[in-house]
């Protein structure tokens, strides 16, 4: 059986992987953020409950 824990697996990028955001969040675009989910639950729920 063959011993595939000696390959050097093929990297096309010099840098890791990171999945996770690179840039930090500031306050106005979290402020943002929370004013479109704001619309969207009063346009999803709100508006059904008004008609």
């Amino acid at each position: 059986m063959a011993d595939h824990h000696d390959f050097d697996h093929y990297t096309e990028f010099d840098y890791e992987r990171v999945t996770s955001p690179m840039q930090p969040v500031t306050a106005r675009k979290a402020a943002v953020g929370a004013l479109v989910a704001l619309v969207g639950i009063v346009v999803a729920f709100g508006l059904p409950l008004l008609l």
